[in-house]
C-alpha cells in the first residue's frame, strides 16, 4: 500500500505523484542511491516539474519524511481528546503510530537507513513535529503518573520503544518469510501489522509503564 497524499487540483496531484515515486524510490535505494531522474520517470513528469513544485533531492527527501511524520503528529493531537483518561489517551498515541507505519510500509526501509547513516540527511524541520509527538507524549505520561497510573519514565525512550518494535516488525516480514527455523507461531503472524499484532504491541506498552 502506497501512502495517501493529499491532492488539491493539477498541482496536487502532480505533488502526490512525485512524493509517492520519491518515496518508493528512496525506500529502495536510499539517499544516495537516488536519482531524482528515476523519481521523475515513476511519476510520470519531468525533472523541471520536480525541481519546480518541490525542489532538489535533499528537499525532496524532506518532503517525503515530513508528509507522514507530520501526518502522524496531526493524527495523535486530532485523536487526544482532554476530557479521556491517560490510558486512553496512551492508546490514541500508539493507534496513530500504527496506522501510519502501516499505510506508509516503505517509510520504515528509509528511516533504518537514515538511523543507519547517523542521520546523515535528516531533514532538521522534521525535528518540529517529533518535538510535537514527543511533547504530547510527555503530557499523557505526566498526567498517568500524577493519577497514579503510570510510572515514571523517559518518553523519548517510550517513543523509540514504540516506533522501534513497530518498524522492526514491518520491516521482517520478508526475513520471517524465507527462514525456515522460525517457530510456525511466528510464521502465521502477519506480514502487516494487523488488529492482532497491533493489539498485542499496544498491550505490551501499557503493561510496560502501568503501576
Amino acid at each position: 500500500m502506497e501512502p495517501v497524499l493529499p491532492s488539491r487540483g493539477r498541482k496536487g496531484d502532480a505533488v502526490a505523484r512525485i512524493l509517492t515515486a520519491a518515496t518508493a524510490v528512496f525506500s529502495e535505494a536510499g539517499f544516495g542511491g537516488t536519482r531524482v531522474d528515476e523519481i521523475a520517470r515513476r511519476a510520470g513528469v519531468n525533472k523541471a516539474t520536480i525541481y519546480y513544485h518541490i525542489g532538489g533531492k535533499e528537499t525532496l527527501y524532506g518532503e517525503v519524511i515530513r508528509s507522514v511524520i507530520g501526518n502522524v503528529a496531526e493524527k495523535i493531537l486530532a485523536g487526544v481528546k482532554e476530557d479521556q483518561p491517560p490510558e486512553e489517551k496512551m492508546k490514541t498515541y500508539i493507534r496513530s503510530i500504527i496506522m501510519t507505519i502501516e499505510n506508509n510500509p516503505r517509510m520504515a526501509p528509509i528511516m533504518m537507513r537514515e538511523l543507519a547513516s547517523g542521520g546523515a540527511h535528516f531533514p532538521p524541520v522534521v525535528g518540529r513535529d517529533i518535538a510535537r509527538i514527543i511533547g504530547t507524549l510527555t503530557d499523557i505520561l505526566e498526567e498517568g503518573v500524577k493519577k497514579g497510573i503510570f510510572i515514571s519514565t523517559v518518553p523519548f525512550i517510550l517513543h523509540m520503544m514504540v516506533i522501534g518494535s513497530l518498524m522492526f516488525y514491518r520491516a521482517s516480514a520478508p526475513v520471517r518469510a524465507k527462514l525456515e527455523w522460525i517457530p510456525e507461531v511466528v510464521k502465521q503472524l502477519s506480514a502487516g501489522i494487523n488488529e492482532e499484532v497491533a493489539g498485542e504491541i499496544e498491550k505490551l506498552i501499557l503493561r510496560a509503564i502501568s503501576r
